[in-house]
């Protein structure tokens, strides 16, 4: 278990045995044939001799006679849930009762089905009946892979096509939609829930679920082939700094690190591509803000899972029909600044409130942190560079490097891997200028070795050997790191 670094411990720089960070040190464990490996345990490829297979890809084959049943009973079912409108009093759903919602739905079905002169088996028959439940009150197609755990994410290609992601590897379900209409209801009733809206003249949307997961979906005519519908599904669970060290996300010396840079009130950006793990990192490094101070979080889509007590929510707004009432997340970032905020967490910055962010950093709001997509802290640099451009301010660009330098003082570059596991790839301070560029070190790194014959990513995470920048800092808050974290074991 990771042990939170204590202001009251003495840092300890002699050559003898580096301290222990954990409470219960325990020796290293001989890893089975099977198990997980960890950066800790991986030897570089060349060692084994083996020749590398790539990661088998994951689907689902499907026997013909079993889609064409599937498919019947599709049909069965569209038939049914017109009838079930029809019959059902919507305006009594949510006062009903499950119980009372699913013997009403089965007594339906069942004067359906006889009307219809088809007979079904009595599995087929609670299927169909538990797939009605969910068209009336869930999602339809989709609910079964919601409420599966395994699935982090689901992307539609139209009606016919429905990819999970598990352990991050895509596979192709079985899961369909009657057609683009049927898919097209379902968007609907997801995106009306949060008063928003998606047709022809506004074909993309942003929305997010009632149980909080994140939905994006683009309609024709942008959609050429069917609509496309994006949910990074909500983890009920957030992710600890145990857990992310036990994945192999980093290792204890760089989380005692980023401990003290963020207890510090050091300004914070984790950048990284899609999919890569930004928010889980963004959430992972709250962790370590005191509940004495009061945060402000603003993201487009709220998605943010602190744990704090004092804390201000805020989400911004897309135009009604007439495109007026837009509330950008540059409205509530001014806004923001004036309800007292110690910190102001912004979920991803993408856009012109790049300025305020920065100028809020550089005002009085240390310890801020936001979300940045790039593949790595430098290019993270060049990416708020060019984001202050396109906001039509005529800023000299030594005037815009300067200002990043002065409001930035850590990049946490996070990556998702080739095998579909995320790291944390890079630990790196900003330093200053040294004439017209930016100034910067790397502390921690995340070192690629190669790859097993199972398609797993082989590698360790290693210190740059370089003392933190902010090292006196750390040592006036309290936190007087030990020289070690910053030398490799090995």
């Amino acid at each position: 278990m990771f042990k939170r670094f204590n202001k009251q411990e003495a840092s300890n720089d002699a050559p003898a045995a580096a301290p222990s960070l954990v409470s219960s040190p325990k020796a290293a464990p001989k890893p089975s044939p099977d198990a997980k490996a960890t950066p800790a345990t991986l030897k570089p490829e060349m060692a084994t001799g083996k020749k590398i297979k790539p990661a088998p890809s994951k689907s689902i084959t499907v026997d013909p006679k079993e889609a064409k049943r599937m498919d019947r009973l599709l049909d069965i079912r569209m038939d049914l849930h017109k009838r079930l409108l029809e019959s059902l009093n919507l305006a009594a759903l949510d006062k009903a009762s499950e119980e009372d919602l699913k013997h009403e739905i089965a007594l339906i079905a069942r004067e359906g089905l006889r009307e219809m002169d088809i007979v079904l088996n009595t599995t087929d028959q609670k299927q169909l009946n538990a797939d009605l439940l969910d068209e009336v009150t869930g999602l339809g197609p989709i609910e079964v892979l919601l409420r599966d755990d395994t699935v982090n994410d689901i992307l539609i290609n139209g009606s016919q096509q429905v990819f999970v992601e598990r352990d991050g590897l895509l596979e192709l379900t079985t899961v369909k939609f009657k057609d683009e209409k049927h898919l097209m209801r379902i968007i609907d009733k997801i995106v009306s829930a949060v008063g928003r809206r998606v047709d022809e003249s506004s074909p993309y949307v942003d929305a997010r679920l009632a149980d909080g997961s994140r939905f994006n979906a683009m309609v024709p005519p942008c959609a050429v082939d069917g609509s496309l519908v994006s949910i990074r599904k909500f983890s009920k669970e957030k992710l600890s700094i145990d857990q992310l060290i036990e994945f192999g996300a980093f290792t204890e010396a760089m989380a005692t690190y980023l401990q003290a840079a963020v207890s510090t009130r050091l300004n914070i950006i984790v950048s990284g591509g899609t999919g890569s793990g930004k928010t889980t990192m963004l959430n992972a490094l709250s962790s370590f803000i005191g509940d004495e101070e009061r945060i402000v979080t603003i993201e487009d889509t709220a998605e943010l899972q602190l744990q704090q007590i004092h804390i201000g929510r805020m989400e911004s707004r897309p135009p009604n029909v007439e495109g007026k009432g837009e509330v950008s997340q540059r409205d509530l970032l001014r806004n923001a600044l004036r309800m007292r905020p110690d910190r102001i967490i912004v979920g991803e910055t993408r856009g012109d409130e790049v300025i305020d962010m920065l100028q809020a950093m550089n005002t009085g709001h240390d310890g801020s942190m936001t979300t940045i997509h790039a593949n790595s802290p430098r290019d993270a640099i060049s990416r708020l560079e060019n984001m202050i451009a396109m906001t039509g301010v005529e800023l000299p660009l030594i005037a815009s490097r300067a200002q990043i330098a002065s409001a930035v003082n850590l990049m946490v570059q996070v990556s998702r891997l080739p095998d579909g596991s995320r790291r944390m790839v890079s630990i790196t301070e900003i330093t200053g200028m040294e004439g017209e560029i930016i100034s910067m070190q790397e502390i921690f790194k995340f070192q690629r070795t190669g790859m097993d014959e199972n398609g797993k990513i082989r590698g360790k995470f290693v210190s740059g050997g370089l003392r933190s920048h902010y090292t006196e800092r750390f040592r006036e808050w309290g936190y007087d790191l030990p020289s070690s974290i910053y030398i490799d074991s090995e």
